[in-house]
């Protein structure tokens, strides 16, 4: 069984990036006193950089000089956002921060209009989600990374004080040392082309709905230990964030396996039904019982934003980079909800983070209704199927694997053929 077509390893930095995002936002909070509703500007310069990216500057490198140039493009940007980072982090200035995220958002952006299309069709159709889950597994796994190395390393000695927030400042300078050499690695690669065209914009209304919701339950998740767990400090509850992180990483290794089994979409909708189960619990629970609730929440997210992804894209065919750039555009609901909540939790304090969970649980409701229409309306339902059912790409493997040249030639041969059969 052939689910990946290898070429070249494609660059997904943004797990740590995104992770230690939601590490900072409660230092922020602390050190800089600013309020819950204020942080989260961090989330709204990131996320709202994302439609920008996608539908933007990244969609028309990515039709009109292909998918190398977009990954180029994008680790240039998250450099570039990086070293500006850099003395804004020193001098303590928020507003320059957001301004530095809001350029890296647009490096990632960037990077996911691409890579996102890319991993759909360099293989056979059918493993389609299977192979975007994986590689968001792995991404996921810098999630894990960031709040760990936030509690132990930049925050367990000095506190939340100021030095605390100067240490961060060279890790993005090792970011930007890294993603430049990472954009010259790319440089002197071989990428093969995939073909585009049009274009059709299934599923962004739920990945807008389904990540505005995943990014407030992050932005606030250590707020919520410390509001409704006695005696948690800052740093214990990057501590519980890092475990609920790895509840997420888990989670897509576990979805990947059971794609591999049951159709993807009654995956899908599996998850997402847990996800609204255990979120409405964590709004009234409190202590343990209330992290535990939010940390399984984490682990059912995990396969939703790829498999909405990769279910939007089934059966679009031709138009497969257009449509990739407006669902991408739709994870700019990070921008959105996590606001909602701040202002909901400020208007409840000192303590109202748990109460206010219950602005996520609504947009989960209303991600869902794409779960429930990929698997029982036939408009939605029929074509991921049929596409779901194609055999390229896996029968006469070994044939086909003959005659590739070397060259590439076979990865421009099973993406136009999956076009075709998508179209």
């Amino acid at each position: 069984m052939e689910v990946f077509r290898p070429t070249r390893p494609l660059p997904r930095p943004s797990g740590f990036s995104y992770g230690l995002l939601d590490t900072l936002n409660k230092h922020f909070q602390n050190t800089l006193g600013i309020s819950k509703a204020r942080s989260s500007g961090l989330q709204a310069a990131y996320f709202g950089a994302y439609p920008l990216a996608s539908l933007g500057h990244a969609n028309w490198i990515l039709r009109h000089f292909g998918y190398k140039a977009v990954f180029i493009w994008g680790l240039c940007l998250y450099g570039v956002g990086s070293l500006i980072a850099w003395p804004c982090l020193v001098y303590r200035s928020f507003g320059g921060f957001c301004a530095a995220i809001f350029v890296i958002g647009n490096g990632l952006g960037s990077l996911e209009t691409a890579a996102n299309p890319y991993l759909a069709v360099c293989g056979p159709p059918r493993y389609s989600e299977i192979r975007i889950n994986l590689a968001q597994a792995f991404n996921a796994v810098g999630t894990v990374v960031a709040p760990v190395l936030g509690s132990y390393v930049f925050f367990k000695e000095v506190g939340d004080n100021a030095e605390a927030i100067k240490n961060v400042q060279w890790v993005y300078l090792a970011i930007a040392c890294f993603v430049f050499l990472l954009a010259v690695i790319f440089y002197f690669s071989t990428i093969p082309e995939i073909t585009d065209a049009d274009m059709m914009y299934q599923a962004t209304f739920a990945e807008f709905c389904y990540t505005g919701a995943q990014v407030a339950i992050a932005t606030y998740f250590i707020n919520y230990a410390v509001d409704t767990r006695d005696n948690t400090s800052s740093a214990t509850g990057a501590i519980y964030l890092a475990i609920a992180q790895a509840c997420f990483a888990v989670g897509r290794f576990s979805g990947s396996f059971f794609m591999h089994y049951v159709k993807p979409r009654y995956v899908f909708l599996a998850y997402l039904s847990c996800v609204i189960i255990f979120n409405s619990a964590a709004t009234t629970q409190r202590k343990n019982t209330g992290i535990a609730m939010l940390s399984l929440t984490l682990f059912f997210e995990s396969v939703c934003f790829p498999t909405i992804l990769a279910l939007g894209i089934r059966g679009i065919g031709r138009h497969t980079k257009r449509g990739s750039g407006w669902i991408v555009a739709g994870v700019s609901g990070g921008a959105v909800v996590p606001p909602i909540l701040g202002a909901t939790a400020d208007a409840k304090a000192p303590k109202g983070t748990g109460i206010a969970m219950v602005v996520p649980v609504c947009f989960m409701v209303a991600a869902w209704s794409y779960a429930v229409a990929v698997n029982f309306v036939p408009a939605y339902r029929d074509p991921a199927d049929r596409t779901g059912a194609a055999t390229i790409g896996i029968e006469n493997v070994d044939r086909g694997a003959g005659k590739q040249n070397g060259s590439g030639e076979e990865v421009h041969k099973g993406a136009r053929a999956s076009e075709e059969v998508a179209v």
